[in-house]
């Protein structure tokens, strides 16, 4: 398929925008040739997930965009970064790294994208209306884009998304068009207690079943029986990102797009039907912990992605004022920081012994303390999917309610949840 390009972006490639826009919209325009798309479309927003240092040519990319020129046309929010730039906490990033990592997040700033370093650009007012078409990175960021607030967005990654924030442009395939928004695949959790459904424990196990059975396939869930918010539905999302290849998911009777199933399915019969069974649940549920047994808990890790306020408000509930034993690393936006200072939260948090982490989190740069064989606790279906690989920690995965109270005995509780 031929791609075709209006006389303006024809422009904007051969330099009329000045040298970096010129780059970028030939990125995105030899993009969209490779993924075979028939043309451009216009972007209202990016949220960028390429200011992450992990390496030196990311840096002079974005330096690059800088010297030629290069802002961002539409509103794009920034993904976390490898410093926290708040000082709430240490990063262990050593030079030349920790210099490159600050000039990355410098260029980016300078191009004109929003200082949101969060992953969860939807707690922060970055909320694109239905049915708009946007160019987001980030995995959790665009499941929970497209599944949750019913914009459309594809998975962009490292550097087509501040490619396309530049240019205004994305190429028109995948879940940008309607038909590749249906689902071909039924996940019944009906048979399941409403309970379970109804606990914060059970979609982070949820979520990683989800994407290790669905993979790139768009699926419904059926057999919810009430909306379980937007937290259950963030932690959902970037569970099924992490273990599969999701994008959207559909959530019959409470995501935009499933008012029911036959909605979602587009008035046809699952190609697909997963009946999904406590067996199965508890099996999903050990492959999120690594460490089967241990006698401590040498750090608790939180928010991936990025805690909200009233998740800090579950915190402190569960914490009812007493001092940690081991450090608990609450990963969370600066919107949420801001918040937390004008009350005085943060400062009597940090008393208890809480690690405000802003700007990044503990996966992703090295915070955590350096040890061998340690072993982290989370609530965190994608903390528990990367955090052995990222950080060489062992990991249980628990509720909330069980992650404080190891935090604040030091050593492992878990209550049995199951359903």
């Amino acid at each position: 398929m031929t791609l075709a390009l209006s006389d303006a972006e024809r422009a904007m490639a051969a330099g009329a925008r000045g040298a970096g826009a010129a780059m970028a919209m030939r990125i995105v325009a030899e993009s969209a040739r490779l993924l075979g798309a028939p043309r451009l479309i216009p972007v209202a927003s990016a949220h960028i997930d390429g200011a992450l240092y992990h390496g030196d040519s990311g840096t002079l990319f974005a330096e690059k965009l800088v010297e030629g020129g290069a802002k961002v046309a539409v509103r794009a929010t920034l993904n976390v970064g490898a410093l926290d730039l708040t000082g709430c906490s240490r990063v262990r990033l050593a030079e030349p790294a920790r210099s490159m990592a600050r000039r990355m997040m410098d260029a980016y700033r300078t191009l004109g994208c929003e200082q949101s370093w969060t992953c969860a650009p939807y707690q922060a007012g970055h909320r694109p209306a239905q049915g708009t078409d946007v160019a987001w990175g980030e995995s959790n960021a665009v499941v929970f884009c497209n599944s949750v607030l019913g914009a459309r967005t594809n998975r962009y990654g490292d550097f087509l998304d501040i490619a396309c924030a530049i240019a205004g442009r994305a190429p028109d395939y995948g879940l940008h068009r309607h038909e590749n928004r249906l689902a071909t695949l039924e996940f019944d959790v009906g048979a399941l207690p409403p309970a379970f459904l109804r606990s914060a424990f059970a979609w982070p196990i949820l979520g990683s079943l989800y994407g290790r059975l669905v993979g790139t396939d768009i699926g419904v869930v059926t057999g919810v029986p009430s909306h379980p918010g937007e937290d259950a539905l963030k932690a959902f999302g970037a569970a099924a990102a992490s273990s599969g290849a999701v994008g959207l998911f559909h959530i019959a009777g409470v995501t935009p797009e499933a008012q029911d199933a036959e909605t979602a399915l587009g008035g046809l019969p699952p190609r697909t039907r997963i009946a999904v069974t406590p067996a199965m649940v508890a099996d999903a549920r050990s492959r999120l912990s690594t460490v089967a047994r241990a006698e401590r808990v040498d750090a608790v890790a939180l928010g991936s992605p990025h805690l909200s306020l009233a998740e800090f408000d579950e915190i402190e509930r569960l914490m009812a004022g007493r001092r940690l034993a081991v450090p608990l690393h609450a990963c969370t936006g600066r919107h949420v920081v801001e918040a937390l200072d004008a009350a005085g939260r943060r400062r009597a948090l940090e008393a208890q012994g809480v690690v405000v982490v802003a700007d990044t989190c503990v996966v992703v740069t090295p915070i955590l303390p350096e040890m061998t064989a340690g072993v982290l606790m989370t609530n965190s279906g994608k903390f528990a999917h990367y955090a052995p690989g990222n950080t060489g920690y062992g990991v249980i995965y628990a509720s909330t309610a069980d992650c404080v109270e190891s935090a604040v005995i030091g050593k492992p509780i878990l209550t049995d949840i199951g359903p």
